[in-house]
């Protein structure tokens, strides 16, 4: 009968009666034709039955339908890991804010710096050394932001560019650095 189990489905209508040659009886279940498994017919799965021989006799017994219903207990709430992953949460949200605002605060002193700069009438090239800590500061703040992914790459490599063209707008401004002219192809 363990040949067989593999093809108990939830609904039976046949039943296969074994009876050797010491009258013992034995009843085993066959899936209804109708049911999930269309391609076995039960001509077929008699056929193919390992007790086709002289010695037994088969006969197919017809029985009411038998359904089977399956019920499953929902949980009645994940209490404990949803709290842990508020808890996870908050502490991401603590840890990004932290990046976040070390960032901002390195780009707003750099802007300052170059604002400060581009004020100044009689400002001297070897000035911008002491900005370019800063901005080398900032990136290196944006970086590890995006490292730690609190910042999507894209937004950083922005960041950056940002810090760069206010930089260049300051050395242009001073006469510093020219732009090569534009290149007409």
């Amino acid at each position: 009968m363990a040949a067989f189990s593999s093809c108990l489905v939830a609904s039976f209508s046949k039943q296969l009666t074994i009876t050797n040659s010491s009258n013992t009886t034995s009843y085993l279940s066959l899936p209804n034709p109708k049911a999930s498994l269309k391609s076995l017919s039960f001509s077929n799965f008699l056929s193919e039955t390992p007790f086709s021989s002289g010695s037994l006799a088969l006969k197919a017994v017809e029985r009411q339908t038998r359904r089977s219903v399956v019920c499953e207990a929902a949980p009645v709430q994940k209490a404990d890991s949803a709290a842990k992953r508020a808890r996870q949460a908050e502490k991401r949200r603590v840890y990004n804010k932290a990046k976040k605002s070390e960032m901002k605060t390195r780009m707003k002193t750099v802007f300052e710096a170059l604002d400060g700069l581009k004020k100044k009438t009689d400002a001297q090239s070897e000035e911008i050394v002491e900005i370019e800590k800063l901005i080398a500061a900032a990136y290196s703040a944006i970086d590890k932001a995006v490292k730690a992914g609190s910042l999507h790459r894209n937004t950083g490599a922005n960041r950056k560019s940002r810090l760069a063209r206010r930089k260049k707008a300051v050395e242009v401004h001073h006469g510093w650095y020219t732009p090569s002219a534009a290149v007409v192809a």
